[in-house]
């Protein structure tokens, strides 16, 4: 089998979700939106695909010379080249980039073998409890605009069938954001109108100082918080081995810092967190990302997987080291997150009235795309 091309269709949708000028996701009124879907197709006709777009140039002058004509289960020796492609191209070949092509492979060997990716990777599970993951605060009167309205939010998810739950607070540009005070009153809300059972997380605004994030994680420890991620600039560990060392509460990273498993590597040595963070478009896909799951292991560490979809589920599934939950998200009261999207017949992560979420059994990633809907509403194809 040959990989003989790679495409990228972008397609309109009606979105119901917008974002404000820092980039974060609010509800919004009906508006037109593009997503992308990323085929790899091959000789025998046996194709993978993931969601999300390339850029025409960055396709034909450093993914297709590196993937045309290649075993598509040679995924590690495909993953690595792109890899050292990056070294000179940081700007256009980033991580999103490896992740997409990466994932898209790991989706056409499962459907070439007839099993879900998970079974490849090596099952551990075939279901994992989910958190409710909100989106960040926000001003919209019976959203997410005060401490209450977040109280009144996690009773709501918590009767859905959450075990547990975590916070995005406010960030900038909402007025008065970002404040550690107000952080707090969120979270202390939380806590008395789930009880003292319920594990609890915060992700806050990720530029506060370090006496900021120091007051922020011990007010956290006092609400029995099960832990919180990137308070600080994720570019400074010491600043996090700073922190770590001052609290009982688990810091959970890193996030977003670039690295892959090297920087994850280096947080573990230095003691910057207590619990590893890696998600399929942190990392650049699936493979980097079972390597820091192995990285973990090896260190007697949580790795808590950022982020949702069906990429992240299958890694989790196949984890034999405790990843306690699924990020299922970003939740608002708003937002209709059960109906799945026109392109796909089912969700990508449905949960039962106990709070499991169950990976599919169908071959690959389990997508069953809607590819009529996707030709209807096509913008381009390169």
């Amino acid at each position: 089998m040959q990989i003989t091309e790679i495409t990228v269709r972008t397609f309109r949708y009606t979105s119901y979700v917008g974002r404000d000028s820092e980039g974060h996701g609010h509800p919004a009124a009906p508006n037109e939106a593009l997503t992308s879907l990323l085929t790899i197709g091959t000789d025998t006709g046996i194709e993978g695909y993931a969601f999300g777009g390339i850029a025409p140039g960055v396709l034909e002058t450093l993914v297709k010379p590196v993937l045309v004509g290649q075993d598509p289960f040679y995924r590690e020796w495909i993953w690595q080249r792109l890899k050292e492609r990056q070294r000179l191209n940081m700007g256009s070949l980033n991580d999103k980039v490896l992740a997409l092509v990466d994932v898209a492979l790991w989706d056409l060997a499962g459907r070439a073998v007839g099993q879900p990716v998970y079974k490849l990777l090596g099952a551990y599970r075939d279901k994992v409890p989910a958190y409710a993951s909100t989106m960040c605060g926000d001003d919209l009167e019976g959203g997410l605009d005060s401490p209450e309205a977040y109280a009144r939010f996690a009773v709501q998810c918590s009767e859905r069938g959450y075990p547990a739950f975590k916070l995005h607070t406010w960030q900038p540009p909402i007025p008065g954001a970002p404040d550690v005070k107000r952080d707090i009153a969120a979270c202390a809300a939380v806590r008395e109108a789930l009880g003292p059972d319920v594990p609890l997380m915060l992700d806050p605004y990720h530029y506060y100082s370090r006496e900021e994030a120091l007051y922020l994680g011990r007010e956290l420890e006092k609400l029995g918080y099960a832990w919180m991620e990137e308070p600080m600039d994720e570019h400074s560990m010491s600043s996090y081995v700073w922190l770590a060392q001052q609290l009982d509460l688990p810091i959970c990273g890193p996030e977003t810092v670039e690295g892959k498993m090297y920087a994850r590597a280096e947080w573990i040595r230095y003691e910057a967190a207590d619990i590893v963070r890696g998600g399929i478009g942190d990392l650049g896909g699936i493979t980097p990302l079972v390597k820091v799951a192995h990285l973990a292991e090896s260190f007697g560490m949580r790795m808590e997987v950022h982020g949702g979809g069906a990429a992240n589920l299958h890694v989790l599934c196949a984890m034999g080291i405790p990843g306690q939950f699924y990020e299922r998200g970003l939740l608002h009261p708003f937002v209709d997150y059960e109906t799945p999207q026109p392109w796909l017949s089912e969700i990508d992560d449905p949960m039962d009235d106990e709070g499991y979420v169950h990976v599919s059994q169908r071959p690959g990633l389990g997508w069953d795309i809607q590819f009529d809907y996707i030709e209807e509403n096509l913008v381009s194809s390169h």
